[in-house]
């Protein structure tokens, strides 16, 4: 059975001992009940999974010694996605948690023309993205911006291919067809990018590219565009 997996975003190849907080604690003590001695797993996100060793346990501190540390090479494809947010951020979530688990590399929330302004609660979006990372057995946390005005965003430099997926009329590609190692996906919000905002993005050579001959809510086309990308 695989050891528990935790989070520790200040732990390093230096480290020696570290006192997790007072959430985990709590979890490792109360729910899992370990004790002295027992063994879990710690990941700071970055690449690092610490095989540790438990000195202390209580409800509101453990402490454990790391006796072995491994590097896991980052995601071979390094899939980004420019994603609208959503007046329903349970939406929002879902797909955070879904698209960490497949292997998304970073994401970065849009403001569009059509975006219905919700709440963009940092702290418990990057809990999901820690949370799906754990699930998964993953030791790679996903980056995730502020959120950005589209305007602003379409102009940034990006060294890989730039796609965008849209409703109206144009001459777009199946993304079935390509298969790249660094690429970005704009994923525009409920009603869609207007036709401005999608000329500009093309102006700024993104690939017009289709998901399928279904109308997909925007939460599951960027699950479909995630999983083309890193899977193929």
């Amino acid at each position: 059975m695989p050891l528990p997996f935790f989070y520790n975003e200040n732990i390093n190849v230096e480290t020696k001992e570290v006192d997790l907080n007072e959430e985990t604690s709590r979890h490792i003590a109360q729910v899992l009940r370990m004790k002295t001695g027992d063994a879990i797993n710690l990941t700071n996100g970055k690449g690092y999974l610490f095989s540790t060793e438990i000195l202390s346990s209580n409800k509101k501190k453990v402490s454990v010694k790391i006796n072995d540390k491994k590097y896991i090479d980052p995601p071979a494809k390094k899939i980004s996605i420019a994603i609208s947010l959503l007046k329903n951020n349970t939406r929002f979530e879902w797909f955070l948690e879904k698209a960490t688990e497949i292997g998304i590399v970073n994401v970065i929330p849009l403001l569009c023309s059509r975006t219905e302004r919700s709440n963009f609660r940092e702290e418990r979006m990057k809990n999901i993205l820690v949370s799906a990372m754990l699930q998964s057995q993953q030791s790679w946390l996903p980056g995730l911006s502020d959120p950005q005005k589209f305007e602003k965003f379409i102009s940034t430099e990006y060294s890989g291919k730039k796609f965008i997926a849209h409703c109206s009329n144009g001459t777009k590609s199946s993304l079935f067809s390509f298969q790249e190692v660094n690429s970005l996906i704009l994923i525009g919000p409920e009603g869609d990018f207007t036709d401005e905002e999608i000329t500009t993005a093309l102006n700024h050579n993104y690939v017009e590219i289709s998901l399928g001959n279904t109308r997909l809510r925007t939460e599951t086309a960027a699950l479909v565009a995630v999983t083309l990308l890193v899977l193929s």
